[in-house]
């Protein structure tokens, strides 16, 4: 037994071919084959649509009697996907195309079937143009008259259309022009609006920078300076106007004109009122603060054999008494209580 895929067999020396014997097939015959479908169609049994590109398991046989310059044409069977119908065509080398022949119809081959037409209308002039001179003259005429009135339609319609519309190109033209300056200007405006504009937020967030570092300077810890005493106005100076921003506080340190000039009594002015006086008030003059202050009581004497103290800032108490002293009745004026009052300018 021979080996399996081998190139070269053994030939024995008494081989003859001639002896062989021939297979005789019939030149009809069919060959069972996997195509795809050449063109569209569509079946004419039940109307299913067979696309281009779709396999079949086709027979294929060689067309008796029929070649095209030595070479055969053969002929495919298929079947309908859908009922089963024979479809059949065949090669047409002519064209290097295929040919519908049985059981279907070509779709999209109307195109196709004017372009032969018409290239078999052109073949048969020339051949009869090639026979008969006269026929030539004729065509040339018919041509020619066919020629002119195509032209005399067209100028016709050109005429129309003039009559109908006659457009101003120049006018046209300025038009764009104008359209083109007007955009520019636009442009040019809007431009310089957003310059404006950002040159605008620049100054005002300067301001702002600069109103935010004289606030830094002006710490808050520090305590306002003191106010100078107030001169006499003369008669040609008027008091400052007072402000309304001024603190409720302020009514303690204001003085009226009438107050600082002093009032004139026989031409004669009053004494200068003090510093401490303005401030804190007269208490027996019923000033604004002499509701406030209350008169010290007369204190009895202590009883005998108490240790005399010290007040604050050597100020007597009435515990400082000697024992020996009689009970005194200490009249306090105005003036000795504004002497103890420990937060007056003239201590």
């Amino acid at each position: 037994m021979s080996e399996r895929k081998v190139l070269n067999k053994y030939y024995p020396p008494d081989f003859d071919p001639s002896k062989i014997p021939k297979l005789k097939l019939p030149k009809d015959r069919q060959y069972v084959v996997r195509l795809m479908a050449p063109f569209n169609m569509r079946c004419k049994t039940c109307g299913e649509y067979i696309y281009k590109g779709k396999k079949f398991n086709a027979r294929k046989e060689t067309v008796m009697n029929e070649l095209y310059m030595g070479l055969p044409i053969f002929r495919f069977y298929i079947k309908c996907t859908r009922c089963l119908a024979e479809i059949t065509f065949k090669t047409d080398p002519e064209n290097t195309d295929y040919s519908m022949e049985h059981g279907a119809t070509r779709n999209f081959q109307a195109e196709k079937l004017i372009e032969q037409e018409g290239a078999k209308i052109v073949k048969d002039r020339e051949e009869e143009e090639l026979n008969n001179p006269m026929k030539v003259l004729e065509n040339r005429t018919r041509d020619s008259k066919l020629e002119m009135e195509v032209l005399e339609n067209l100028q016709e319609l050109k005429e129309l259309n003039q009559r109908q519309a006659a457009p101003d190109f120049e006018g046209m033209i300025g038009q764009a022009r104008e359209l083109e300056q007007r955009e520019k200007e636009r442009e040019i405006e809007e431009d310089e609006r957003e310059t404006q504009e950002m040159l605008g937020r620049a100054l005002m967030k300067r301001l702002r920078d600069s109103d935010s570092d004289s606030d830094q300077e002006e710490t808050p810890s520090e305590a306002p300076p003191r106010e100078a005493p107030p001169r006499e106005a003369t008669p040609r100076e008027a008091p400052p106007p007072a402000s309304s921003a001024d603190r409720p506080t302020d009514i303690l340190t204001t003085v009226k004109p009438s107050e600082a000039q002093g009032p004139s009594v026989g031409g004669v002015k009053k004494a200068k009122v003090e510093r401490w006086e303005k401030s804190v008030g007269k208490l027996g003059g019923g000033g604004a603060l002499s509701s406030l202050v209350v008169r010290r009581k007369p204190v009895a004497a202590p009883p005998a054999g108490c240790i005399s103290k010290p007040g604050p800032k050597g100020i007597p108490t009435a515990n400082s008494v000697p024992m020996n002293a009689a009970p005194l009745a200490i009249h306090s004026s105005s003036l000795s209580l504004l002497g103890a009052y420990s937060d007056s300018e003239s201590e």
